[in-house]
């Protein structure tokens, strides 16, 4: 072989050696970059870990805290609001009524028609609108009028045989946020949350707000009663099965209320009812407790949140917040590794991904996850491969994991305060027959993140009876509430009628 060609050979080899080195270096960097992604999700499951242990010791703290919350005012994270509902609907009330909700997310107005029984339950016209933006930060007098005038069109639609002429309509306005109530049909806002910040609005009489833009627009309405959500779906539940005393929403936000011995609300001592029981309205969202496990996404979201240090409970659980969690971890990994590409300014958006994208990347059954990849794109972040999308779902699977976790924990507690746990819980003037004696209790549950996040209602399920154990949990049936805040307020209102 001659020189020139011996020179050839030695740089072919020199650069194919050279190419190798480069496959090789980025080969590494590579591994390096998905081991760094890797471990930042070990970290996150390692700080959302929600053994039985742990759960129980959130069991007992939130007892504690309801306990605290009855005794005295400000005793408590747990506001314990009472709520002056002390007879729940039965099943023999007659006639026609309205409710109007706002919630956090969208507001409803319907109208049920009733029959004296239990079996005669008309649900009519149900319409279910987004609540605009604007509004949430506009006045009250804003917010009410647009209220008011969406009831003056819902009455519209119904024609002149719906209502006889002259007979003035009873509404119920059920009202998703904090309310101190001084009876069944008023109450003052104590603070806006799920994103609301009119602050004019908090010390004023809600329904009154609202029965002043109903005058106003010359409707023959009566503002019968001001209800929580969570209260509109214990009446609901209660309507069905008597044996509802509990009931939970997870939707935009989350919230629970039971009912009460009225000799435990020591904080109004004299207290009376002729059922010798009330509705107590937790407003559990500000429960806190040093056993939840917090994660730095968690932290940072609080702090940059328009409520910083106040509901933390339900910044861990509910459907405004989760979505939020899970882009934060994406971000993250997105700045320490490329495995995303580059880094789209769109993960820098508070609540650009929602909980129901969420749901739909964790729940896609695709064999490529499509939707994952669909939605990935919608947030600037394309042409990732499989093993990211699965990565993606594995996020969504530990956040909201933790989260109906949680919120089992968070049912359990209230259990255990009513003594419905088998433990006998913390109560006062129970004998220990009573103690021992395991009764039926139905769980109302609703909202659009239990109803539509198959994945949050199993984990919720499945933590529960991990809790509670087989024995205890034969006797807990958790029932799910399809509009139960909205029908079950204007239920509430029928029952005063009767």
């Amino acid at each position: 072989m001659g020189k020139v060609a011996v020179a050839f050979a030695a740089a072919a080899v020199l650069v194919s050696c050279s190419v190798a080195a480069v496959m090789v270096g980025r080969r590494i960097k590579s591994r390096a970059k998905w081991r760094a992604v890797v471990e930042i999700l070990k970290e996150l499951e390692e700080a959302c870990d929600t053994p039985v242990g742990r759960l129980r010791q959130v069991v007992d703290a939130m007892a504690v805290e309801m306990h605290a919350g009855l005794a005295s005012e400000g005793g408590s994270k747990l506001k314990m609001l009472l709520t002056f509902v002390h007879h729940l609907p039965n099943g023999t009330e007659k006639g026609t009524y309205y409710a109007l909700h706002l919630g956090g997310t969208y507001f409803r107005i319907l109208r049920v028609h009733l029959g004296g029984e239990r079996s005669y339950l008309d649900v009519q016209d149900v319409e279910r609108h987004p609540i605009p933006s604007h509004l949430m930060d506009s006045t009250s007098e804003v917010l009410f009028n647009f209220l008011a005038f969406s009831m003056e069109r819902f009455i519209e639609k119904e024609g002149k045989e719906s209502n006889s002429q002259g007979v003035k309509r009873e509404l119920a306005f059920t009202f998703s946020f904090p309310v101190k109530h001084s009876s069944i049909s008023s109450g003052v806002l104590i603070k806006w949350t799920k994103g609301f910040e009119i602050s004019e609005m908090v010390g004023k009489d809600v329904a009154e707000c609202l029965q002043g833009a109903m005058n106003r627009r010359g409707l023959d309405i009566h503002v019968a009663a001001l209800v929580n959500d969570t209260v509109g779906a214990l009446s609901l539940g209660y309507y069905h099965d008597p044996d509802t005393i509990v009931a939970v929403v997870f939707g935009t936000g989350s919230n629970a209320c039971y009912l009460e011995r009225t000799d435990a609300i020591i904080k109004s001592q004299g207290l009376l009812t002729t059922s010798g029981s009330m509705v107590v309205n937790m407003e559990w969202g500000n429960f806190w407790s040093s056993h939840l496990p917090r994660t730095s996404y968690d932290i940072d979201l609080d702090a940059e949140s328009s409520n910083p240090n106040d509901m933390g409970f339900e910044k861990m659980i509910a459907g405004l917040y989760l979505g939020d969690i899970v882009r934060r971890v994406i971000r993250h990994m997105s700045q320490v590794s490329d495995i995303f590409g580059p880094t789209s300014s769109m993960l820098s958006e508070p609540y650009v991904l929602r909980t129901n994208s969420v749901s739909a990347m964790h729940e896609d059954d695709t064999p490529e996850l499509q939707q994952v990849a669909r939605i990935l794109k919608d947030l600037g972040v394309s042409d990732v491969p499989l093993k990211v999308r699965k990565l993606v779902v594995k996020i969504c699977d530990v956040v909201t994991r933790r989260a109906g976790r949680l919120a089992a924990a968070g049912i359990a507690g209230i259990l255990k305060k009513i003594g419905r746990d088998g433990s006998g819980g913390i109560t006062s003037g129970r004998s220990r027959s009573e103690m021992r004696m395991q009764k039926r209790t139905v769980v109302a549950v609703e909202g659009g993140l239990y109803m539509n996040y198959t994945m949050f209602r199993e984990y919720m399920e499945e933590a529960l009876v991990e809790i509670l154990g087989e024995e205890v949990s034969q006797y807990v049936v958790v029932k799910a509430m399809e509009d139960g805040s909205s029908i079950g307020s204007a239920l509430l209102v029928a029952s005063l009628q009767s």
